[in-house]
C-alpha cells in the first residue's frame, strides 16, 4: 500500500511536470497491485497449507482484505487515465 501512495504522489507530480507519464506511472500501479495482491495470494496458501483447518471466515476476511492493493491500484490507473484526457490538446 505504501508503494501505491508513491506512484499516486509521482502521478500527482508527474501530471504537472511531466505530462506524458501519467498513463504509464497510473499502468504501474496497477500491475503494482495486481502483484502485491498475487504475493499475498501465495502467503496465504502457504499458511492455509501449513495449518490445515482454515474457518472459511476467515479465509473469506483475508481475501477481501488481500483485494485492497487491486482495488487501489485501479483507482490509481482511472485517475491516471481522467488525467490525460484533461491535459490531451483540443482540436
Amino acid at each position: 500500500m505504501g508503494l501505491l501512495t508513491i506512484e499516486l504522489v509521482f502521478l500527482i507530480i508527474a501530471a504537472w511536470k511531466a505530462p506524458a507519464w501519467t498513463k504509464e506511472i497510473g499502468l504501474m500501479a496497477l500491475i503494482t497491485g495486481i502483484l502485491s495482491t498475487l504475493f499475498g495470494l501465495a502467503q496465504v496458501f502457504d499458511y492455509i497449507e501449513s495449518e490445515g483447518d482454515v474457518p472459511m471466515t476467515v479465509l473469506c476476511g483475508g481475501l477481501k482484505v488481500g483485494l485492497i492493493p487491486i482495488i487501489y491500484g485501479g483507482l490509481i490507473y482511472l485517475v491516471s487515465l481522467i488525467l490525460r484526457i484533461i491535459q490531451k490538446p483540443r482540436i
